[in-house]
């Protein structure tokens, strides 16, 4: 009698191979419709702990959210009339607050 081999099920592999094609939770969603172009209307100031991110002001050219302007931070160098293209048009950068110095020299 030949033996019979007993085959052990690959579920386990093939959702191993799942997790790591996928990216972060989410992330299917920002990507779906591809990039959206914006363009910058104007550079309201300078960010981060070293100041390498400027905070820009941006209207978007197509998409559902055609029209709509908002701000948005951009690592790199920037300058008004630039195209950016944005994975997602749903989140907007919060307001840059103006520091003032009680006391300062003149």
């Amino acid at each position: 009698m030949a033996k019979q081999e007993k085959k052990k099920p690959e579920k386990k592999q093939e959702k191993k191979q799942e997790k790591k094609q996928g990216g972060s939770k989410g992330s299917e969603k920002l990507t779906e419709g591809g990039a959206v172009p914006a363009i910058v209307e104007a550079t309201l100031g300078r960010t981060g702990t070293r100041g390498e991110i400027v905070q820009v002001k941006c209207k978007i050219l197509q998409g559902k959210n055609r029209g709509k302007s908002m701000r948005r931070n951009v690592l790199g160098s920037i300058k008004k009339r630039d195209i950016l293209m944005l994975r997602e048009t749903e989140i907007e950068a919060r307001r840059l607050f103006k520091r003032i110095n009680k006391g300062g020299k003149d």
